[in-house]
C-alpha cells in the first residue's frame, strides 16, 4: 500500500524542502481513507485544505440541477489538487468523488501558505499547476463539447499521463471500463468499443483493468 511517503517523494516541491520543513509538512497532513462514492470535498466546501492522492483515483465534477454531471479532471495517485480555491478563499467550485478505495493527504491552508511564503521551490509549482490546470479544464470543456467518443476517451487516457499534473507516472494505467466510463460520460459498452477502436489505430494496448500507452501524442491529436 502506498503512503504519504510515496506521494511526497514523486513531488519536485517536497524534494527542494530542508529535512526540518519537509518534517513540518509532514507532521502536518491529515490521512483520509475513502471508499468508492464517498467525498474527498464537495462543492461549497470551505477550502480548509489542499489534497493530494496518495492512492486510488478520483474524479472533479460538477452536477447541474438538472443531474447532468460533468467532469473536470481525473485525479490519480500522486497528484495534487484544489489550490485555486485555497489562494482565492473561496468555497468549493466542484466535488471530488472516490472512484475506488483511494487515499487522500489533507494539508491544512496554514501549512500550505507558509511553504508558499517561504519556499520559492513551491512558489514555481504552484504557478505551473495552476497554469496546467487550466490548460486542461479548457481541453476537458472542449472535447466535451465537440469530441466523438473515442477522441473523449483517448484524451483522456493521455491526460492521466500529464508531466506536470500526475507525474511519475509510466504508460500503464490501472483503471476498469467503468471506471474509465465514469471519466468520460459514456456507458461501459461505448468505452469497450472506444478503446477497441484506439488498440486497433496502434495507439494503445488494453488487458483487464489495465492500459498501456504506445503512443503518448497519438492519443492527445486523436480527432483533432
Amino acid at each position: 500500500m502506498r503512503s504519504l511517503e510515496n506521494l511526497l517523494a514523486a513531488s519536485k516541491w517536497a524534494s527542494a524542502l530542508s529535512a526540518e520543513d519537509l518534517q513540518r509538512t509532514r507532521t502536518a497532513v491529515v490521512i483520509r481513507e475513502l471508499q468508492p462514492g464517498v467525498y474527498a470535498c464537495r462543492k461549497g466546501d470551505p477550502s480548509n485544505f489542499w489534497f493530494g492522492v496518495i492512492d486510488g483515483l478520483l474524479k472533479a465534477e460538477s452536477l447541474s440541477e438538472t443531474g447532468k454531471a460533468v467532469t473536470f479532471a481525473t485525479l490519480p495517485s500522486n497528484s495534487w489538487f484544489g489550490e485555486g480555491s485555497i489562494l482565492k478563499g473561496e468555497a468549493r467550485k466542484y466535488d471530488v468523488i472516490a472512484l475506488r478505495d483511494s487515499r487522500v493527504a489533507l494539508m491544512p491552508a496554514a501549512t500550505f501558505f507558509w511553504l508558499l511564503d517561504t519556499n520559492i521551490p513551491f512558489n514555481r509549482f504552484i504557478l505551473t499547476q495552476l497554469n496546467e490546470r487550466l490548460g486542461q479544464f479548457m481541453g476537458a470543456f472542449e472535447h466535451d463539447r465537440l469530441d466523438e467518443p473515442e477522441a473523449r476517451v483517448a484524451h483522456t487516457i493521455a491526460d492521466m499521463l500529464h508531466p506536470q499534473l500526475y507525474p511519475n507516472r509510466e504508460g500503464r494505467i490501472e483503471i476498469s471500463h467503468e471506471e474509465l466510463g465514469h471519466l468520460v460520460g459514456a456507458s461501459r459498452q461505448r468505452v469497450n468499443q472506444a478503446l477497441h477502436a484506439l488498440e486497433k489505430s496502434g495507439l494503445i494496448k488494453v488487458a483487464y483493468r489495465v492500459i498501456t500507452v504506445l503512443d503518448i501524442e497519438g492519443l492527445r491529436t486523436f480527432g483533432v
